[in-house]
């Protein structure tokens, strides 16, 4: 007869261990967000819609303040469970031992998923931007607020909109 080994022990969530999954799924809810943001934006910069590119820089201000307040969340429930404040969720294992639960497990899991989908989004987003500000004078002067040049009609040099009033002359003879 052959014996099987006694089934793994699983740990028991307790209030603390639920409250740091809930945290953990914060944070991954708005790096999802981001990320989102991140995908606008570059649609965006393909299609020379400034607006929703400034909307998405907005966007991510907002996002970025509100997951620095989801992980000062997280450093609480950290104190909480005795664990060190800016412990890193890749060492929840060790640091929890036999307290990890299968559900802290799945949200640490697919919060670094997360995490690395943002970091691959971000690189593609500044090479986006990159080749953008390099190849597009026009895109680069929209950015920056500068109206496009001004072509003087049939070659004659006339004042342009960056000729200072004080330059110009007038002639009082008909």
């Amino acid at each position: 007869m052959m014996l099987s080994a006694p089934p793994a022990a699983v740990a028991q969530a307790d209030p603390l261990t639920d409250a740091l999954a809930d945290a953990i799924a914060s944070e991954r809810v708005l790096i999802d967000e981001l990320t989102a943001t991140m995908l606008r934006q570059r649609a965006a910069v393909g299609v020379d819609d400034l607006q929703t590119v400034d909307d998405s820089v907005f966007a991510t201000h907002r996002l970025l303040l509100t997951l620095g307040e989801a992980r000062k969340r997280r450093r609480s429930v950290n104190e909480l469970l005795g664990l060190d404040l800016d412990l890193k969720v890749r060492d929840l294992d060790d640091a929890l031992g036999s307290r990890m639960t299968p559900r802290l497990k799945n949200e640490r899991d697919a919060l670094r998923d997360a995490a690395h989908t943002l970091s691959r989004e971000i690189d593609i987003n500044r090479r986006v931007l990159r080749d953008a500000l390099a190849h597009s004078e026009t895109y680069v002067r929209a950015m920056r607020g500068i109206p496009a040049e001004v072509t003087p009609a049939y070659g004659a040099k006339g004042m342009t909109t960056y000729t200072p009033s004080h330059t110009a002359s007038f002639s009082r003879t008909s």
